[in-house]
């Protein structure tokens, strides 16, 4: 058979295996081994193990279980629901200051914990209902939390990112600081949406007017900083380590990890099993499934390798003669695409080998193309099938109906495009910050 008749076949057997029902780790894995025993040397299936026992055997993917356990220790705790009452508090008398504290608390909430999901839940469980008690729209309150979640794989710590250096070979650390800028933005964007619709639904008078019910003295907005501070200091230390070169991302996942834990036991007397048993069962479990993802993922690209599907492909997509931004917009397109299928674990891991020679050809900043990609996993995270902030949601507020959630994303989804070409014209909002790191 050609390289392009394995490669048709490859493509073909894993897109039917996924869509079987079996887990993506495992998915991978089958299709690799069967390829595998089928087209190569029997001494290559002899060592699959040890090839992905070597693969798993890198000190930065300690990071993963470190930030997991840090965002699970706080996510499982009632910091997301201070974070948002205290920022509702300093807020309410801005319009549609309700909704500007829940993007907030989403985008802060995202730098203490790295997971969409639990940014999802932890901030919608207590915005979702408040932002409808107060004539919201169902799908304003959904849309804004279902966005604002996915800033958890944007704003650093980024699980995504990290999984981003290791497929591209590139600085964590640089990494972590090119999520930075686009977080921002993503932010102030999706801010100056909520005013504006929620100005338009109040002139409708289904919004309070400026939530004239609520008034908050400065005493009673004081309250709220000695649970909230802490949390806050963290963020900043683990910022500072970073940008600083203080420590390598590794070692700001451990003192994450430790200072969420400490943390939580000292502001929310969480140091009894039955409250420890969730957060480390979560950990373990999430940890377990990412790290099966990757070792089935290296399997699996090792074999697209060894079969030259990798290369011929690669070398098609030079052969086009594309320029940079076509390449880039097709590339955006396919990511898209993909992630309404596909997590971002394996897409990140599956598809950058292919496409990393041509970019690299074509001289685009992989650094810079992070902020990209990411953006495009956080479209994914809201497109159905696969959407998981949208299951999300819908657990948090089972009443909205489907059909509301997705006209509530759709704007938000129009602002993350926005926010792309912003960042292709002015590449600055993402690369300032890495230009200025001095870690590693």
């Amino acid at each position: 058979m050609s390289t392009l008749e394995i490669g048709l076949l490859y493509t073909l057997a894993t897109v039917l295996i996924m869509f079987s029902g079996v887990p993506i780790a495992f998915a991978v894995g089958i299709v690799a081994l069967v390829f595998m025993f089928i087209f190569m040397p029997t001494p290559q299936v002899l060592i699959v193990a040890e090839s992905i026992y070597s693969e798993l055997n890198n000190f930065t993917l300690l990071t993963i279980p470190l930030f997991i356990f840090m965002g699970a220790a706080i996510g499982k705790s009632k910091a997301g629901s201070d974070l948002y009452n205290s920022l509702n508090k300093w807020l309410y008398k801005i319009p549609g200051g309700l909704g500007v504290a829940n993007t907030i608390a989403c985008s802060i909430f995202a730098a203490m914990c790295g997971s969409s999901p639990a940014t999802c839940a932890a901030i919608g469980s207590s915005g979702i209902p408040e932002m409808r008690k107060r004539g919201y729209s169902n799908s304003l309150a959904a849309g804004l939390i279902g966005a604002g979640g996915t800033l958890g794989i944007l704003i650093p710590p980024s699980l995504t990112m990290i999984l981003y250096g290791l497929a591209t070979e590139q600085s964590i650390g640089k990494l972590f600081m090119a999520g930075v800028g686009p977080g921002i933005l993503l932010t102030i964007l999706f801010s100056i949406w909520v005013i504006i619709k929620a100005w338009m639904e109040k002139k409708k008078g289904s919004v309070e007017k400026n939530n004239a019910n609520e008034h908050y003295t400065l005493k009673e907005k004081l309250a709220t900083l000695p649970r909230l501070l802490p949390f806050l200091i963290l963020i900043l230390f683990i910022m500072y380590a970073l940008y600083g070169g203080v420590a390598t991302p590794s070692e700001v996942a451990g003192i994450g990890a430790i200072g969420a834990f400490i943390l939580i036991v000292i502001v929310y007397r969480t140091w009894r099993w039955r409250d420890l048993k969730p957060i480390l069962a979560g950990t373990a479990k999430e940890s377990s499934m990412i790290m099966l993802i990757i070792g089935f993922s290296f399997l699996f690209t090792y074999v697209m390798s060894y079969l030259h599907i990798t290369q011929e492909v690669a070398k098609w997509l030079v052969s086009l003669n594309l320029s940079k931004w076509q390449f880039i917009f097709w590339i955006n397109i396919l990511l898209l695409f993909l992630g309404c299928l596909l997590p971002p674990v394996a897409i990140i891991l599956m598809v950058m080998p292919i496409i990393l020679p041509p970019m690299k050809q074509l001289g685009i900043d992989l650094i810079w193309f992070s902020a990209i990609l990411t953006v495009n996993m956080e479209m994914g995270l809201l497109t159905p099938p696969m959407g998981l902030n949208l299951f999300v949601i819908n657990g948090i507020a089972p009443d909205i109906k489907f059909r509301e959630i997705i006209m509530g994303i759709i704007p938000f989804l129009i602002i993350m495009v926005i926010g792309i070409i912003l960042m292709c014209i002015f590449p600055e909002i993402v690369m300032w910050l890495p230009n200025k790191y001095k870690g590693v």
